[in-house]
């Protein structure tokens, strides 16, 4: 077995900030993937005529691959540490936007798609899942600022994607903003450390488990599979307005009208999707942040309830263009934070030692999301985008209401058990059992 090397003490990188600063500069690289990409759905519709639908279909299997090998990357990163997983991200990323800059069929189209997703997928499982071991006492707050990365990277660019597209056409921007998005990963790969072992093995506070589970483990938990079932739900609303933001502005002829606003003037779409990036990347900490003092499952429902009611909002007012600038920024200031979150959850749950692998495992409910993204789209087409809100809308308040009332009761009890397993453990080998660290 290959060790991991261990984060040498005398390196100016072996530091948790700095480590996580590297973290959100490759996440923020990457998140166009994803986030820039409704942009190009109605130039690559124009020039090709191949229907959204089928175009969006490219963007799910994105995310389905970029999710279901996370735990195969986190795997390696455990295994082999974080750098050469994100130095072969980097590289893929690049090739795939590459590819999608001459793609001239929806095969080749659906095949960058899945070279992006694995490169994707390498870089986000294995800055979250770093962050997680470096900061094992508040995990919310690290998993938080490293999904912000992935949140707000996007808004740096958004404009000059936009004003590229405009002025050069799609396929030059995805030339260029992907060979300068992989550098900048490939760069950034190279300062990243492996977490020492004295920070893995941390003793646990009150609310984390008092011992590290396998993935093997992990899938024999039923507080998983309810974890899995709600970021799933929350998850699907959130990557459809992802990916439609350009259709559904167009659909409700709000997408050029020009909204002023923080004396700012700009198109409704534009405006509204550089808000979004901003919202979502702040949303991301601050929610981990408030999570690590209030609890998982309260910020959760919160969230949840307050992005329902944006959804709901949306349907009723979204022809406004000042409203679906401010209305949509809403939505993902509370949405993002299930990146945070959910990962923070599982490593309290969980515990560290597996916890790039675990937390991938847990990422591909985002996979399972996606694939409602094609059938929003479908469905706008015939019954209109007020539909699509109200079913998102209603995803959000069971989340919210299983978060509550069935994970928070469930992970009280899985505490205890662990912390009973240790116990008798202990004393049968007639050593003193770890105690558990204070504060929340």
């Amino acid at each position: 077995m290959v060790a991991v090397s261990k984060s040498p003490s005398t390196s100016i990188f072996a530091n948790p900030w700095v480590q996580l600063i590297l973290g959100v500069i490759c996440m923020a690289s990457v998140a166009n993937l994803q986030y820039g990409w409704t942009l190009f759905v109605n130039p690559i519709d124009a020039k090709f005529h191949w229907g959204r639908p089928a175009i969006q279909v490219a963007f799910t299997m994105f995310v389905l691959i970029e999710t279901w090998l996370v735990p195969v990357e986190g795997y390696l990163v455990d295994r082999f540490g974080p750098r050469p997983v994100v130095i072969g991200g980097g590289i893929l990323v690049a090739i795939a936007w590459m590819i999608n800059s001459v793609a001239d069929s929806l095969a080749l189209l659906y095949v960058a798609a899945a070279i992006g997703g694995i490169g994707c997928g390498s870089v986000y499982g294995t800055c979250v899942g770093n962050a997680l071991k470096w900061f094992p006492g508040r995990r919310g707050l690290a998993a938080g600022i490293t999904a912000a990365g992935f949140g707000a990277g996007a808004a740096a660019t958004i404009i000059p994607i936009s004003n590229m597209i405009t002025s050069d056409g799609y396929q030059h921007a995805f030339l260029f903003f992907g060979i300068l998005q992989g550098l900048i990963v490939i760069v950034m790969a190279f300062g990243l450390l492996a977490a020492p072992p004295q920070l893995v093995a941390a003793a646990p506070r009150p609310n984390q488990a008092a011992r590290s589970f396998t993935p093997t483990q992990v899938l024999r938990s039923p507080v998983f599979y309810v974890l899995y079932l709600m970021f799933v739900l929350v998850a699907s609303g959130g990557l459809m307005m992802a990916a439609s933001m350009a259709p559904i502005a167009k659909d409700l002829k709000i997408d050029k009208i020009p909204v002023a606003l923080l004396g700012m003037a700009m198109p409704a779409l534009t405006f509204a999707i550089f808000l979004n990036r901003i919202f979502d990347g702040v949303g991301r900490p601050f929610f981990g942040w408030v999570s690590d003092h209030i609890g998982r499952e309260n910020t959760m429902a919160i969230a949840f309830v307050i992005g329902a009611g944006a959804l709901f909002t949306l349907s009723q007012v979204g022809s406004n263009p000042v409203l679906f600038v401010l209305v949509t920024a809403l939505y993902f200031g509370v949405f993002g934070e299930i990146y945070s979150l959910f990962p923070a959850t599982q490593g309290d749950t969980f515990g560290a030692k597996f916890a790039a692998a675990n937390a991938g495992m847990l990422y591909t409910a985002k996979g399972m999301g996606s694939l409602l993204v094609p059938f929003a789209a479908a469905l706008a087409l015939s019954m209109g985008w007020h539909t699509v809100f109200m079913i998102a809308m209603s995803f959000n308040l069971l989340a919210a209401a299983i978060g509550l009332f069935v994970l928070k009761p469930m992970r009280i009890r899985h505490f205890a058990a662990t912390r009973a397993e240790v116990q008798n453990e202990a004393n049968a080998s007639g050593r003193a059992p770890m105690q558990p660290a204070s504060g929340n």
